[in-house]
């Protein structure tokens, strides 16, 4: 049983435009994101359309029971591959033709967006109509604004920034929020309370704050730090008036603080001392270890935070092949503080590293065992261990997944660690993920047959991309604004070590973002 407060009702003959805002996953991830959340608001704000959740697995809307199929618009939000799947599953048990050759004027306009498609709409691309490119708040007006003129007429969605149609295979520019303080914020958010853990959010009762967007510290594995780019920040006065208005309109009375790389905030210190007097309670759900102070640690602590989340990546040479040129110094010293202040820590790390040996590994294993050694209670440090998936439109794209050498490791780690609290991601996993976010169109076929038969690990790997630097890519018709010459010279660098520097606190380096 669930209750929730906030959501919008309205009646459908009031309105032009039936909006599904569909998530191909659980409801405790869908309205854990963000991003799914500003879209609900938003859309709602218009008085034309009646923007519904449609969450899987159920293919009927939150708000009004409507099967997905009675719907003008179904927009999809994928934040994981994982859950392309899930979207065609959606399609099918609402009697929708999954290709998009086979629907007809009676169909809903089947839409998506996210990070995923951002980076590489391909996989998807028979069965999508229309994707969203970059971050949605702009485009999905302008759609919304087209599609009352001209239905599903593609053609005339061509002059919108940041719209990609399969059928037509136009050449797309990124659409981002420019200015922060004008973006939208949300000041009433959807509240829920359930007994069921399934539908109980990541951030449950506390109010998101859009801190910031974009990073730009270029980490050459990170897919985000190449889409979103340049970072962009929200004045710290204008979110304390964001989470005050929410106070007044919600009851809740803890932050929690949502951006790309929260702890580069430049006034982050000034922000979270203003909350604190405004009698707030602040958590944030990562940390960057570069910009994390003694005196942020202490405010957070103050607010009730018990776990705090780093990523150190890896050990020290590997940290360099993959532009995270941390010193060890400044690591243990953001955990001793941590440690004592009595908070839990949770770290990630990464194997498969380009250039990276077995000896890395064992190097690795005893450097976490240092690490958990440093708390009293070494089972207060949890370790997750996640394999490198190279990622559309970051310097790793021609980089391979080598199944093998992954699952060695793993099964390393996990025999020297047993001790300890570490989970591994599985080797497998991992190489879907990789198929699903660098593979082409033929990708589909697999994605489809997934619905009545698991394919074999044989049939994953008939269909594993490795591009040599010189290959056309699938996503090329998609300009993220990172030009492909810094791509290619981020890659070089991988075996030289040689850093490419955050550009917030040195010269520009002309990566083509703020162009």
């Amino acid at each position: 049983m669930i209750y929730e407060k906030n959501t919008y009702i309205k009646h459908h003959k009031s309105v032009d435009i039936r909006f599904g805002l569909a998530y191909p996953n659980v409801y405790k991830t869908a309205m854990s994101s963000l991003g799914y959340n500003i879209l609900y608001n938003q859309i709602n704000e218009r008085e034309d359309t009646w923007c519904e959740r449609i969450i899987y697995p159920d293919i009927k809307s939150i708000e009004s029971n409507t099967p997905s199929r009675y719907f003008n618009i179904i927009s999809f939000t994928l934040q994981f591959e994982e859950d392309y799947v899930n979207v065609l599953d959606i399609l099918k048990k609402s009697e929708i033709p999954l290709k998009r050759t086979e629907r007809t004027p009676d169909d809903p306009l089947i839409i998506a967006g996210g990070p995923c498609p951002t980076a590489n709409p391909m996989p998807l691309s028979d069965y999508i109509d229309l994707f969203i490119i970059g971050e949605g708040e702009n485009t999905i007006n302008k759609v919304l604004d087209r599609y009352k003129t001209s239905k599903k007429n593609l053609k005339e969605y061509l002059d919108i920034t940041g719209v990609y149609i399969p059928e037509l295979n136009n050449k797309t520019n990124i659409d981002i929020i420019c200015d922060m303080d004008n973006a939208y914020h949300i000041t009433q958010p959807v509240l829920s309370k359930s007994n069921d853990e399934d539908y109980q959010t990541i951030f449950n009762n506390t109010i998101m704050l859009n801190v910031s967007r974009g990073c730009t510290r270029g980490c050459r594995f990170c897919m985000a730090g190449y889409l979103y780019r340049p970072m962009r920040q929200t004045n710290y006065e204008k979110l304390i008036d964001v989470a005050v208005e929410n106070r007044e309109k919600t009851g809740l009375n803890k932050i929690t603080l949502i951006g790309a790389a929260v702890s580069d905030y430049s006034d982050l210190e000034k922000l979270t001392d203003g909350l604190e007097k405004e009698g707030f309670q602040i958590s944030t759900p990562s940390l960057r270890i570069e910009s994390i102070t003694r005196k942020t640690l202490e405010t957070l602590k103050r607010s009730g935070l018990k776990t705090i989340t780093l990523a150190p990546e890896s050990i020290g040479r590997l940290r360099k092949v993959i532009n995270k040129d941390i010193p060890d110094e400044k690591i243990f010293s953001v955990i001793e503080d941590a440690v004592e202040l009595d908070f839990k820590i949770k770290l990630y790390f990464l194997i498969g590293i380009p250039t990276e040996t077995m000896d890395d590994i064992e190097e690795l294993i005893s450097y976490m065992k240092k690490i958990a050694k440093m708390h009293s209670n070494p089972k207060n440090v949890k370790f997750s261990i996640n394999p490198v998936i190279p990622k559309p439109q970051t310097p790793l794209q021609w980089e391979a997944y080598d199944f093998k050498d992954i699952k060695n490791k793993t099964r390393l780690i996990k025999k020297e660690m047993k001790r300890y609290n570490v989970k591994c991601e599985s080797p497998k996993k991992g190489l879907i993920q990789y198929i699903l976010s660098c593979g082409n169109s033929d990708v589909g076929e697999l994605i489809e047959k997934s619905l009545t038969k698991k394919p074999t690990l044989k049939e994953w790997k008939e269909l594993t991309p490795n591009y040599s630097i010189e290959d056309e890519l699938p996503w090329k018709n998609i300009n993220v604004g990172v030009n492909e010459n810094f791509l290619k010279t981020e890659h070089r660098r991988l075996t030289t070590l040689k850093q490419t520097p955050w550009c917030e606190t040195s010269v520009c380096y002309n990566c083509g973002s703020c162009k």
